[in-house]
């Protein structure tokens, strides 16, 4: 086990940070993370000894635009990296080697890369309670694939690497056009002004939202201590009907080393 790991996540639902975390938890005795959901944050560079878990959620078959923004704040210096692609159940596409892409664009290099299952941030049916306790055992499979690896390249000896799965260029990616909705149940508190990851609702008037900005990342309405913001029920249905034909599957975890 490593002496200690760093998480850097984006992670609005908090889903991603869940499956982030329990791996860092298999790797090393300590964990330090730094948050790229926060609006603003300090600029961070690591050590070539260093080895960081970069996780992100998977939005239509792609990384976050804003997260994508975010790892700009990050720096390697030949600092291993593991990337890890959340997604709910459906299909992560893109979006894990949009992740490697945006890594060793900022100076880090490769070690490991998974597609790892949570439970969906809007369908939150589709894979419901996960990661679960399987998902738990396969994590720790994958982290003593990693550690092992770590061990063999500290030896001198590099072994073959399993590519991650992607294409370039990334697909198009089509946000939906629509914002949440507040109910007479909201008391104005402005949690959900304050954590809104790329501040898009007004913290004079947190029953407005701004839909140029909003990436229905779903924060505000988890974090809404009276659920008083909640999706267009027609958005709901939509997706409930698109998604249905994933709820009796149960997606596996990959990973390439």
């Amino acid at each position: 086990m490593l002496d200690k790991v760093y998480v850097v996540h984006f992670s609005p639902a908090g889903n991603t940070r869940k499956a982030a975390l329990m791996l860092a938890g298999e790797l090393a005795a300590q964990v330090e993370e730094y948050d790229l959901t926060l609006p603003s944050g300090e600029w961070r560079s690591f050590a070539p000894s260093d080895v960081v878990i970069a996780a992100g959620p998977v939005y239509g078959g792609r990384l976050p635009g804003v997260m994508a923004e975010r790892l700009s704040r990050v720096q390697g210096n030949g600092t291993w990296f593991i990337s890890l692609a959340v997604y709910g159940n459906r299909a992560y596409e893109d979006a894990l080697i949009e992740l490697d892409d945006r890594m060793e664009q900022q100076g880090f290099s490769r070690l490991a890369s998974a597609a790892l299952v949570a439970q969906h941030s809007i369908v939150t049916q589709l894979a419901a309670g996960r990661p679960d306790g399987q998902d738990r055992r396969e994590i720790a499979e994958f982290a003593g694939e990693i550690l092992h690896k770590l061990k063999t390249l500290a030896e001198g000896n590099r072994p073959e690497e399993k590519a991650t799965p992607g294409n370039r260029p990334y697909k198009s990616l089509k946000p939906m056009q629509a914002v949440p909705q507040i109910a007479k149940d909201c008391i104005r508190c402005g949690l959900c002004a304050q954590k809104c990851p790329v501040e898009a609702i007004p913290a004079g008037d947190p029953t407005q939202t701004d839909p140029s900005k909003c990436i229905l990342c779903m924060r505000c309405i988890t974090i809404c201590p009276e659920k008083a913001r909640t999706l267009p029920a027609p958005v709901t249905e939509m997706l409930s009907q698109k998604l249905a034909p994933f709820l009796s599957v149960r997606r596996k975890n990959e990973w390439f080393l």
